[in-house]
């Protein structure tokens, strides 16, 4: 049964012990049955058939773009068959492109509901990596230029005297429904679409365990207190890299004291409440959940629906 969380099927073996063999990468990029995932400017190309789907390429057509140093992300393998994700963003207009016969370069917040498990994960790798390496084409300790390597899942910078290595990273987001006997704290932020509301969330800092999160965030947004917190599940959210780490709390006090900067309004709301809100989700009338691709709508649904 698919996880009714989007981005988290991904099942490719990433092989992460042959990233750092060059024979082997460029055997496996050249191979006839190797399938390429065109990215231009991180949205994905996407066969809109009878279905919704990845559009994976051969070599050849992608071949001008990898000789001529475009971002190539090694994704993994299934079934034998090596995949990999390629950058051709030097292409101001895509529709010059050939792949415009096969499908359509697609946003992947848009399109990823539509695919199926696996491929909703893959998009989440693809666009998140080629990200990182789109704001990291120098080096943070000298500034000079830095290198692709390790299959893409690192860079060094290129000056000899630096050499300093550099690698991906992704930032761990809490997000949390807070309860309270038969309520739970919900809330929406000043750029959220009215009355969409949402679990509370918010970054993990330096130094901080996800529990030691979870309570500053609630009390810095919403001045509740906060007890014992349990983990729930996680979701890769690739805007442009973070794991949304899902988390329910239990409240100790009550009164709501909004900080307007994080938040335009927060409340308490009963299971039938929300319940209501997550039928509203799917037909865009107000107040409702935020979209069943987000974690926060399922964090809301596990409650809701629980004992």
């Amino acid at each position: 049964m698919n996880n009714p969380l989007v981005f988290t099927g991904n099942s490719f073996d990433r092989a992460s012990h042959l990233r750092g063999d060059a024979n082997w990468l460029a055997e496996q990029q050249q191979k006839s049955d190797s399938r390429w995932l065109p990215m231009h400017r991180l949205k994905a190309l996407i066969n809109l058939g009878e279905g919704a789907e990845i559009c994976w390429r051969p070599y050849d057509e992608v071949k001008s773009f990898v000789e001529h140093n475009a971002t190539v992300i090694f994704l993994g393998i299934l079934e034998g068959v090596s995949h990999f994700a390629v950058d051709v963003s030097e292409m101001e207009n895509p529709k010059t492109l050939p792949y415009e016969r096969w499908g359509k370069f697609i946003d992947v917040r848009s399109i990823s509901a539509q695919l199926n498990s696996h491929e909703a994960g893959v998009l989440a790798q693809a666009r998140s990596m080629i990200a990182w390496h789109d704001n990291h084409k120098f080096c943070s300790v000298c500034g000079q230029p830095s290198k692709v390597q390790e299959a893409g899942y690192s860079r060094k910078c290129s000056s000899e005297d630096c050499n300093a290595p550099h690698f991906p990273r992704t930032d761990p987001v809490a997000i949390m429904m807070v309860v309270k006997d038969d309520k739970c704290l919900l809330g929406y932020g000043p750029h959220f679409p009215k009355e969409q509301y949402s679990a509370l969330a918010g970054f993990i800092e330096p130094g901080e365990t996800i529990e030691q999160g979870v309570r500053r965030e609630i009390f810095e947004e919403t001045g509740v207190q906060v007890g014992e917190v349990t983990y729930h599940s996680s979701q890769p959210w690739p805007y442009p890299s973070s794991l949304m780490i899902g988390c329910f709390a239990e409240a100790l006090t009550e009164e709501i004291t909004l900080d307007p900067k994080e938040l335009a309004d927060a409340g308490w709301f009963t299971k039938s409440e929300v319940q209501d809100m997550l039928a509203k989700s799917l037909t865009r009338e107000t107040p409702r959940m935020s979209p069943p691709l987000a974690i926060a709508h399922q964090l809301a649904k596990a409650w809701a629906e629980s004992d």
